[in-house]
């Protein structure tokens, strides 16, 4: 199921309606969750469900995953780096909680060990690097299981659960109103959510079983991103407690504008300037792609300032497919000209006008019009 595309793994058609997709989500999970079906492949068939929900049930994700392709989508969470073991998908579930009240998991109730937080830094890359893709090393602060008592926050490595919460991590707190009573859930204020508490606070984390560590990633920027997307790595966000998953990084990219590149979707976007003899008679010009590559580009005789001309396949890579290099012509008027140059422009203007100029042989029929004298 893992090699599928997110539509596939739904059963849904690429065009399918946010309520389609709804629909095919909750059937699926229904049917493949593991306390309920028998399969050997149950779980991993509900995690692959539950992460082809979470980007398609996303305007924003969905947007992005049919932008970029199943691959290139995905790409970004294969980074690796010298830390903390992978971590496994974690799902997202929010707003769905009647689907869980279907298997008496009463919604997103939180009890045990507790994920680690999701974290999001914004990192700058080129127009080229967005055109073809790029393979960037970058500094992450995070925090990773403390390695001096493996996260469990005690120097002997050793816990017992929390006599005020009897380990679930979370504390009930119920109040009389006029509107009846109220009861109220939080996280447990002695054992921080855990569950457990520390037989002997480690020194290194001060009992909390977790380091801030600075570490490089390795991060895959597909070809054919733009500003805003986001990429996700999974289990590269902060630790989560012993036994429960780690986080997710995500890395939304800003792409730094080009002074001589602008980007229209698949397209980029380059201006030329010729001049105004090039532009009546047509030339053939050399454009430099972004690259830095040397095209040749047929200019037609009597182009029109403004007018676009189109390479094809010089633009942007995205999903086996290339833009074009879109050649905005500039007819630039000369500021300064030599004197003979003025003089051909003269003779030009006067041509426009209908007028002949000084030094040209007067018409036959002129000459008789001119009498005895000329």
């Amino acid at each position: 199921m893992g090699s599928e595309s997110y539509y596939d793994v739904l059963g849904v058609s690429r065009n399918a309606t946010e309520t389609e997709i709804k629909k095919a989500y909750r059937n699926l999970a229904k049917k493949y969750h593991p306390d309920v079906c028998q399969e050997p492949d149950a779980e991993e068939k509900f995690k692959s469900i539950n992460e082809a929900y979470s980007v398609l049930s996303d305007e924003s994700k969905r947007r992005q995953y049919d932008q970029l392709g199943h691959d290139n989508f995905t790409n970004a969470s294969k980074g690796n780096y010298s830390g903390a073991g992978g971590a496994g998908f974690n799902a997202d579930f929010s707003g769905f909680g009647d689907i869980f009240d279907f298997f008496g998991g009463g919604g997103r109730r939180q009890s045990g060990p507790r994920p680690g937080d999701d974290t999001l830094m914004r990192i700058q890359i080129t127009l080229a690097d967005a055109v073809f893709g790029v393979q960037k090393e970058i500094e992450v602060m995070h925090t990773e299981s403390c390695p001096d008592c493996d996260g469990t926050g005690s120097s002997t490595k050793k816990t017992t659960t929390c006599r005020k919460c009897n380990g679930t991590g979370q504390v009930k707190q119920i109040r009389n109103s006029i509107f009846g009573q109220m009861v109220t859930q939080s996280v447990c204020p002695d054992c921080g959510g855990r569950g457990k508490i520390p037989e002997s606070p480690c020194r290194k984390c001060n009992g909390t079983g977790k380091t801030k560590v600075r570490r490089k990633v390795s991060v895959n920027i597909p070809a054919g991103i733009d500003s805003g997307m986001r990429l996700r790595m999974e289990g590269y966000g902060e630790a989560g407690d012993p036994g429960a998953p780690n986080g997710d990084l995500y890395i939304e990219v800003y792409v730094v504008s080009n002074p001589k590149f602008d980007r229209e979707g698949d397209n980029l976007v380059t201006q030329y300037e010729i001049t105004p003899a090039q532009a009546v008679l047509g030339c053939e010009v050399e454009i430099e792609t972004i690259d830095r590559k040397k095209v040749s580009l047929k200019i037609p005789a009597g182009i029109n300032y403004g007018t676009r001309l189109r390479i094809q396949g010089e633009g942007v890579r995205r999903r086996g497919n290339y833009g074009s290099l879109l050649v905005r012509i500039v007819i630039a008027t000369p500021k300064k000209i030599s004197g003979k140059e003025r003089e051909l422009y003269e003779k030009l203007l006067a041509i426009e006008n209908g007028v002949e100029s000084a030094d040209e042989e007067p018409k036959e029929k002129d000459k008789k019009k001119r009498g005895f004298f000329k």
